[in-house]
């Protein structure tokens, strides 16, 4: 491996940012593609935010055929370099297969009963509870499944829209989001009446906290929206606004 001084010399052939993805998250699929932009023999420079990359990065090179060559810690990012191995049809071949399993990865949960208006979901290695499917009790012991729907959206676009600015070299000093959603019958829900109990409206508005430009904050947020699954899918079926307010 070289020494320090000597990849502070080095000049890379290709650069490109991870922001705060790990390799779970497509970051190696990202590293695959770069790579097959990268010349054999040349040196790929992986510029991450995410600490577990400096522990998977050097077993993924000797997997793939390439040669790790350390690491630069900068004040807000580390910079990996990378040496390509030759095959290149391998690396094509490699990154089709990546690209196919993960077009075509699955994801599992399953739930049981256990209490009285209580499920538990179990999903990898996580495992929590789920109360009624909707709820209008001021105070609960479990999150309604609605509740859930509407957290995991809210979740989704804030960590994408973090992991977007992360990577475009973007200071956000903290990302709120607020949002509700209306159903179109609670009534036909409870069994009142007939009717539709599908959601028919929500709303999303974040709220980020940053100096940098606003046009740079706005394209990383409009990628955020449209590469999310659940955004994109709840889009369709429902009136699904978001909107993003910067404030300096």
């Amino acid at each position: 491996m070289s020494t320090d001084s000597d990849l502070n010399v080095t000049t890379p052939d290709h650069v490109f940012d991870g922001g705060d993805l790990d390799c779970g998250s497509g970051l190696a699929l990202l590293i695959r593609e770069n790579m097959l932009q990268t010349p054999i023999g040349g040196i790929l420079e992986i510029k991450s935010r995410e600490p577990t990359v400096r522990e998977d990065l050097p077993p993924w090179c000797r997997l793939s055929g390439h040669e790790y060559l350390g690491a630069i810690d900068e004040t807000d990012h580390v910079r990996y370099l990378v040496k390509r191995g030759a095959g290149t049809e391998h690396d094509k071949k490699a990154l089709q297969e990546d690209m196919a399993d993960a077009n075509n990865y699955v994801w599992r949960a399953r739930s049981r009963v256990t209490g009285p208006l209580t499920s538990t979901v179990y999903c990898r290695n996580f495992s929590f509870s789920v109360g009624q499917p909707a709820s209008f009790e001021e105070k609960d012991k479990n999150p309604s499944a609605v509740e859930y729907l509407l957290g995991a959206v809210a979740g989704a676009i804030a960590t994408g829209f973090a992991s977007e600015c992360s990577r475009d070299n973007l200071d956000i000093d903290d990302i709120e989001i607020v949002i509700s959603g209306r159903l179109k019958s609670v009534l036909a829900h409870l069994g009142m009446e007939e009717g539709d109990p599908s959601f028919e409206s929500i709303k999303l508005k974040c709220f980020a906290s940053t100096m940098e430009d606003e046009g740079q904050v706005m394209e990383a947020w409009n990628r955020t929206v449209v590469r999310s699954p659940l955004a994109t899918t709840l889009e369709k079926a429902l009136d699904l606004t978001v909107k993003l307010v910067v404030v300096m």
